[in-house]
């Protein structure tokens, strides 16, 4: 949500990390065509403004290149998530990844200008206030200069590729924010297997008594944050900033936790955006969490079918059922919702936003934004009632749910 975005973007924007360009320069960041094909994640935010790592991807454009970054998106999300000021002189597909190699190659591009890959728009040399056209991104027109693009893609299209790509991202962010910098000291309370350098605590991060494995990847630990005693985790994996992994966590990367997230229990390859909680036993598994979600002690997700096969979810560009390729899905699930206790969630479970899920039995595998319910049956949860819950969530984070958040959230309820 956009009190958020304000609130941690900011502690990358201090700093060192960016370098300095004239500040009369900006990109802008599209939802390209993609907005749908990412929902319930984007009902609240857009493309651009997904967490995959250590940084929202928008966050690793402004680090890596220094200038300001806008979005352009859905008409209710234009007041929250703006385009810059400064006229835009590239205009990028927000669903990319910017890698050091992406984010240099756009920088070179001229107006009149598209990068491309295997027939696909990546970014636009911005000519005047003009804009690409959503179908531009998928047959680039013939009368720009085509320049093809080589280095590695990473692309974020469908929910599920956030848990897919996260160990990429989490490695291309670690090696931008650790480059050059000390870590703060690991106690000797803690055993660690692997490289010892590929573990990195900000400043304030606190590590007692638990099991750190890089063999696989990296471990990052943000500013302030804490794993308790008796922890478990297995690399890649980020910790954000003032979260907290509760005592005796098993963590298998490549998981990423975003800012004031509360984790317990077992969890797999899973992405939590921030600011949402799972602080309890149960498992959690090829899942990705929007913001300020809660899942209720004991909450459990199935990520593979009995039958071993093709795990099916809901799509939202289609309004229908998809078949995600892979055999593990977990639970997909949209900012503001939240599970009662002993809630079980099937494999390739789809939730949007500001639901309440509860009782026992397997909900259905798409539940929409603002239910209120469970197997037995689900009712309208009231927008004001889930309104007063939002703040009073926000509220123990110290954050405020602003008039914008609220549009935004009154907009998906009327929907």
């Amino acid at each position: 949500m956009p009190s958020t975005f304000t609130a941690d973007f900011n502690q990358w924007t201090i700093g060192i990390l960016a370098p300095p360009i004239p500040q009369s320069m900006s990109i802008i960041l599209s939802d390209a065509g993609l907005h749908s094909h990412l929902l319930p994640l984007t009902y609240t935010r857009p493309v651009g403004q997904l967490r995959p790592g250590i940084l929202r991807i928008s966050e690793g454009w402004y680090v890596r290149s220094g200038l300001s970054v806008g979005h352009r998106t859905e008409a209710y999300l234009t007041a929250a998530f703006p385009v810059p000021l400064e006229p835009a002189n590239w205009e990028v597909d927000g669903s990319l990844f910017p890698t050091d190699q992406l984010v240099s190659a756009v920088m070179d591009l001229r107006p009149g200008d598209v990068l491309v890959h295997e027939g696909r728009a990546l970014a636009f040399g911005a000519e005047g206030k003009g804009h690409p056209a959503v179908g531009d991104w998928a047959a680039p027109p013939s009368y720009l200069r085509n320049v093809p693009f080589s280095g590695e893609v990473i692309r974020f299209e469908r929910p599920w590729h956030l848990f897919q790509l996260c160990g990429k991202a989490i490695a291309h962010d670690f090696a931008l924010l650790t480059e050059g910098r000390r870590s703060q000291r690991i106690e000797s309370s803690n055993t660690v297997i692997g490289d010892p350098n590929l573990v990195f605590l900000e400043e304030g991060a606190l590590v007692e008594a638990s099991i750190l494995n890089t063999k696989n990847g990296p471990i990052y630990i943000g500013k302030g944050a804490e794993v308790m005693e008796g922890c478990m985790l297995r690399g890649p994996i980020v910790i954000g900033d003032h979260a907290q992994v509760k005592m005796g966590a098993k963590i298998y990367g490549p998981s990423a936790f975003g800012p004031e997230c509360r984790v317990g229990g077992e969890v797999s390859n899973s992405v939590i955006f921030g600011y949402s909680n799972k602080g309890h036993d149960g498992f959690l598994g090829n899942s990705v969490l929007g913001e300020w979600c809660n899942l209720g002690a004991d909450t459990n997700t199935s990520n593979l079918k009995n039958t071993y096969g093709n795990v099916q979810v809901w799509g939202g560009a289609e309004n229908a059922m998809v078949d995600t390729g892979m055999q593990f899905c977990g639970l997909l699930m949209g900012d503001h919702s939240k599970s009662g206790i002993n809630t079980m969630f099937n494999t390739g479970t789809v939730v949007g936003v500001a639901a309440n899920v509860f009782g026992g039995g397997f909900p259905p595998k798409h539940i929409p934004g603002f239910s209120w319910g469970g197997a037995t049956g689900f009712e309208t949860y009231d927008i004001e009632r889930a309104l007063t819950t939002a703040r009073r969530v926000m509220e123990r984070r110290n954050i405020p749910l602003t008039a914008l958040d609220e549009a935004i959230l009154r907009h998906i309820a009327a929907a």
